[in-house]
């Protein structure tokens, strides 16, 4: 109370003393320059607005109250299945208070926020596939299924680190039992690795004994190869029932399909698989492709694209997170 009354005093005599010889413009240039931008509010805004340090706590739970944003619950949906929840953002009243106790008149005192979880999230609904993200979240991710085009992985790897962009390769189990150097290459550029099976199967067809073998020998090999824990498994040609997602949640997977797929295996033009990327990607999607001609050459118009859209890119598991984007808060 008393650094508040410290503070209080200060403002009003340099007020009086401006006032004294008749500046009255100087005053307004006073209150102008000591006053923060967007997203912040300074020491004598807080005294204007209050007095006292309980009535300077009331000021901040009404902004608090004003700009709350509640989480999203995830959900299953009618079509898209499983779709995550979205964290929720708040102003952390008691560390903001905290923050304009220990500022001074001329010092901006940003509002502290803090995250909020939702009740119902991800793992809380069971075994259902998964297609995209949460159409709240402005992020969108790359899934690469690996099991051939050895010759344009490493030129995608190079367009993604020169984009700052990591994506999710989802590794065949028989491709990475022949080529442990170059999964280790895209594992050592940053990028999350996962399972796509071990013989490229069409899930759905498979005994549950061997649907099983499929998933866990890939698993193991992740793990023994790569030092791995997977968290996602992609049915190869998206071929899947519900005991292949029942298998693989045994298993500690989560079935994920995708939300718009390049069809990179028909070869088509790179011009027309970023057109088809710019038209039909949104918030949540997550976008299928493969180690081919076309999404190599494509690659780097996809990303430009994706960003002119306002959305940042990520991997399947922050896609799929509830974790707000970074820089996506109140104003």
């Amino acid at each position: 109370m008393r650094n508040q009354s410290k503070k209080l005093a200060v403002v009003l005599a340099g007020v009086a003393a401006v006032m004294l010889i008749g500046q009255v413009d100087s005053v307004r240039t006073y209150i102008t320059e000591i006053r923060d931008g967007p997203g912040t509010q300074n020491a004598f805004d807080m005294f204007k607005e209050a007095t006292g340090e309980e009535s300077l706590l009331s000021a901040i739970k009404d902004k608090a109250a004003e700009t709350r944003i509640a989480p999203v619950n995830a959900r299953v949906d009618r079509v898209w299945k499983a779709i995550p929840g979205y964290n929720g953002l708040e102003i952390d009243v008691e560390a903001t208070y905290r923050k304009a106790l220990g500022g001074t008149l001329n010092t901006k005192i940003p509002y502290v926020y803090r995250q909020t979880e939702p009740e119902i999230q991800l793992k809380d609904l069971g075994a259902h596939p998964i297609y995209r993200g949460n159409e709240s979240k402005p992020m969108v991710s790359f899934m690469i299924n690996v099991a051939w085009g050895n010759e344009f992985l490493v030129p995608m790897l190079d367009t993604l680190d020169a984009e700052k962009v990591k994506a999710t390769f989802f590794l065949d189990g028989s491709w990475l039992s022949k080529n442990a150097e170059l999964a280790k290459e895209i594992q050592k550029r940053g990028h999350e690795l996962s399972n796509h099976a071990y013989s490229h199967p069409d899930m759905s067809r498979l005994s549950a004994e061997r649907a099983r073998l499929e998933i866990s020998k890939t698993q193991d090999l992740l793990q023994q190869t790569l030092g791995v824990e997977n968290r996602w498994f992609a049915p190869p040609s998206g071929d899947f029932n519900q005991k292949t997602v029942d298998i693989a949640a045994s298993m500690g997977l989560k079935t994920v399909l995708w939300t718009v797929d390049t069809v990179d295996w028909r070869k088509p033009s790179p011009d027309s698989v970023i057109a088809k990327i710019a038209n039909k990607t949104e918030a949540g999607s997550l976008i299928l492709m493969h180690p081919t001609a076309s999404s190599a050459g494509a690659l780097k118009g996809m990303i430009d694209s994706i960003h002119a859209k306002g959305l940042s890119l990520g991997t399947v598991s922050e896609t799929l997170s509830s974790e707000r984007v970074q820089g996506h808060t109140v104003e």
